[in-house]
């Protein structure tokens, strides 16, 4: 990560030197925010109670999984505007913990007494040129698919759209998933081709259809990548053994659509896409004995299905301006353990944040036990939520939701209603620029929610402020 911000930090000096100061101009920008969370009985159990036994028949008892910390993030863009038809974009990212410490696999410790910590990340760095009515960006750039429940993320590759009418623009995008390496490791390349239309009925209306391919001569074992494809999608597959070199032949094929009406006082959105693929020569074990199964062909089939709404009264009384929102989203799951169907949906990419608690949200930590978090697979859930405004400063929204699990087979408890969560807001803007998040969470869990065999013992809960700033 050191390399890649000093080859960037030298990219952008080159452009100073190279390009005639008149024609060049410097746009920058960047996001801040520092919070302070507390969340405590995310596994679903309080410190001393029983979650298990080991195999001498010993009590195995939870430990405490309280949290309470405070962080701070910061992104700075540049982008250098070359000329009208060419621009380089780069952002980086600086995360550090109140008093040092590990976050996100990583040890950050300019927030340790003394600062001077090298905690600079490249999210992004790539050109953006026209070439007549095709736009391209080549580098490191963010990629969404189906309004980020299969795609979200920061990636090398390439995106080409063409302006093919005023109202219908073609994209398409080459994703360098994994580099394999050099001979035969070549085989483990993992490329990504997604091909998009988005057509405007009217300026209000819009249709966006994908598809989307992914493929590997040789899935890697050693490097995760059949734990994020494989695991995320059937956690209750415990007949693959992970501990082999790699897979075979390995495809994933995505298709669906998103379709958007936006007005200005009520909106409508849906999202639906199914999934197939194969994944060759899996080796299996017996999970009872651990003995050797030979390969087997694993078939991936699954789907997603997510709609969602808004309307605005306007001013309401003393609740300001008055709005109502609300979604409900369906992800299949795996529902046999013992057979070669992959039917949870494959999205180790997708980043969809949702509640508080079960979806991350604001404070994203981690989720509660049983729910994927921002990993849209075998969950469904359901929102109701409202939004009043009752000053120019003061904004207020308080959502509920209910989630489970469509199989729950794929629950350590066994069970597959994760339960009913209560998120309150308030955003105060302290001077202008600077905003205030005042936010409370609780879930009333269910049975799902437990991170052992037995059920759920406590209610998750969490509680925070945060700090933020956009220029």
């Amino acid at each position: 990560m050191k390399k890649l911000s000093i080859l960037a930090l030298a990219a952008m000096l080159v452009i100073f030197f190279t390009v005639p100061a008149a024609a060049l101009e410097n746009e920058f920008g960047g996001y801040w925010r520092t919070r302070y969370f507390s969340q405590k009985y995310f596994t679903g159990y309080d410190r001393g109670d029983r979650v298990g036994e080991d195999e001498l028949g010993n009590a195995i008892r939870a430990e405490d999984d309280t949290v309470e910390r405070a962080d701070t993030r910061t992104r700075l863009y540049y982008t250098a505007k070359i000329n009208d038809n060419l621009k380089l974009v780069n952002k980086f990212e600086m995360d550090a913990i109140f008093g040092g410490g590990d976050s996100r696999g990583g040890t950050f410790d300019y927030g340790d007494v003394g600062a001077d910590g090298v905690a600079i990340e490249v999210k992004n760095t790539y050109a953006d040129f026209n070439l007549g009515p095709v736009n391209i960006t080549a580098g490191v750039q963010p990629y969404s698919l189906f309004r980020d429940f299969q795609i979200s993320d920061d990636a090398s590759g390439i995106i080409a759209r063409w302006q093919a009418m005023d109202n219908f623009i073609l994209a398409g995008s080459w994703l360098k998933t994994f580099e394999g390496g050099e001979g035969d490791d070549e085989n483990e390349d993992l490329d990504t081709y997604t091909l998009t239309a988005a057509y405007w009925f009217t300026e209000n209306i819009s249709l966006k259809p994908s598809i989307s391919y992914a493929r590997t001569d040789e899935l890697n074992v050693d490097r995760g990548l059949a734990e994020r494809l494989l695991r995320g999608a059937a956690p209750t597959q415990n007949n693959i053994n992970l501990a082999v070199e790699d897979f075979g032949d390995t495809y994933l094929l995505s298709f669906g659509a998103d379709f958007d009406m936006t007005f200005e006082k009520w909106g409508l959105w849906l999202t639906a896409f199914g999934q197939t693929g194969e994944v060759e020569d899996v080796e299996t074990i017996d999970p009872d004995t651990g003995e050797d199964e030979g390969d087997e062909d694993f078939d991936i089939g699954a789907w997603l299905i997510a709609v969602g709404g808004n309307v605005s009264f306007g001013e309401v009384g003393f609740l300001g301006d008055f709005g109502l929102h609300s979604e409900f989203f369906y992800a299949s799951g795996d529902d046999d353990e013992d057979d070669d169907d992959i039917e949870g949906v494959v999205s180790p990419f997708g980043s969809y944040y949702w509640s508080e608690i079960m979806g991350l949200g604001v404070f994203d930590n981690r989720p509660s036990a049983g729910s994927g978090g921002d990993k849209i697979t075998n969950i469904w859930a359901v929102n109701l939520g409202v939004d009043m405004k009752p000053m120019d400063k003061l904004k207020i929204a308080i959502d509920m939701w209910y989630a489970g699990l469509p199989e729950e087979d794929a629950n350590p408890a066994g069970e597959d209603e994760l339960g009913f969560e209560l998120d309150g807001r308030i955003t105060y803007e302290l001077v202008e620029g600077l905003n205030l998040d005042l936010i409370g969470a609780y879930l009333f869990a269910d049975d799902a929610t437990a991170a052992g065999e037995r059920d759920n013992e406590e209610d998750p809960y969490e509680f925070g402020a945060q700090l933020s700033l956009s220029f």
